[in-house]
């Protein structure tokens, strides 16, 4: 196919292939070399588009967290029981770590003087929630340092009549309760979380969690009771247990209430469960004194 003068300086100058005759004798149609090159001008084309997107896409998997990284994250590390290294404060921002697992001091110090201590050293804490944010990865500890309602706290009833008033459903929590937890953030450089695994998250974390800690039951089995062992494999409390064995048999509680007698006793309950059925586990110093199931 001839082309006409106003199309031909678009294409490339090629000289002429040298092409032998055919098996059978014939000639090449006039225009087939051209053809040729016009299928592999165009493949070229194709494969320098395609190369560079995909070395791009394999970078930014490889370079950052991808979502099946988020879940073995979340899976290796959700519910995991440590000790705190250093003191942490109440409120939403909690303690910030470098992607260097240098422990950001300043704003420690600047938030624990406007919110106040949740959590002191030495006491056993567990991660209950992780969240992903840009280039920042959010442990939550003990729920937490946000004071937040509950579900049910948002629901209210009514008879839908001119006038009529909504009433909350629960009447005597209207206030957010207390937060006793608090957040840990990783924070990284770039917009995105860089690859991360478990081993990772636990060497940066180690500035402000001890993840060492043998459990009780590992590091105490000569000396711990036989009904305590059968307890804590049951999942239950039983008085004279010491903090570690509850730790074990029912993890960390929803929340802690100090109180203090007119003898100047104190004593230290830890609440599991929500109403109606909340557990309350009093102590007396590092040992059980009183269990009520309400």
């Amino acid at each position: 196919m001839k082309l006409r003068q106003p199309f031909r300086g678009l294409l490339p100058s090629i000289p002429p292939l040298r092409t032998s005759q055919p098996t059978f004798g014939k000639q090449t149609p006039r225009g087939g070399n051209r053809g040729c090159y016009c299928a592999l001008l165009a493949a070229v084309v194709a494969v320098l588009l395609v190369v560079p997107a995909a070395l791009l896409a394999k970078e930014e998997t490889e370079d950052h967290l991808d979502q099946l990284g988020r879940i073995l994250l979340i899976r290796g590390l959700d519910r995991e029981i440590a000790v705190a290294k250093v003191m942490l404060p109440r409120g939403k921002h909690g303690v910030y770590i470098n992607d260097q697992g240098k422990l950001d001091m300043d704003r420690a110090e600047k938030e624990l003087r406007t919110n106040g201590a949740a959590i002191q050293p030495g006491i056993p804490v567990e991660i209950t929630q992780i969240k992903f944010s840009g280039h920042d990865v959010v442990f939550e500890i003990n729920n937490g340092g946000k004071n937040r309602k509950k579900w049910y706290q948002h629901i209210q009833i009514g008879m839908g009549g001119p006038g009529d008033m909504m009433q909350p459903v629960v009447q005597q929590q209207q206030q957010n309760p207390i937060a006793y937890g608090s957040s840990i953030t990783l924070t990284f450089k770039g917009e995105k979380v860089p690859d991360l695994s478990v081993d990772d998250a636990k060497k940066l974390l180690s500035a402000a969690l001890d993840f060492n800690r043998k459990l009780p039951t590992e590091l105490y089995s000569p000396k711990v009771p036989e009904k305590f062992k059968e307890a804590i494999k049951r999942h239950e409390v039983v008085v004279g247990m010491n903090r570690d064995a509850v730790l074990s048999a029912k993890g960390a509680p929803f929340r802690k209430v100090r109180q203090t007698a007119a003898n100047g006793e104190e004593t230290e309950d830890w609440l599991y469960g929500l109403p109606p059925h909340t557990l309350f586990v009093t102590f007396n110093g590092n040992t059980v004194v009183n269990i009520h199931q309400y």
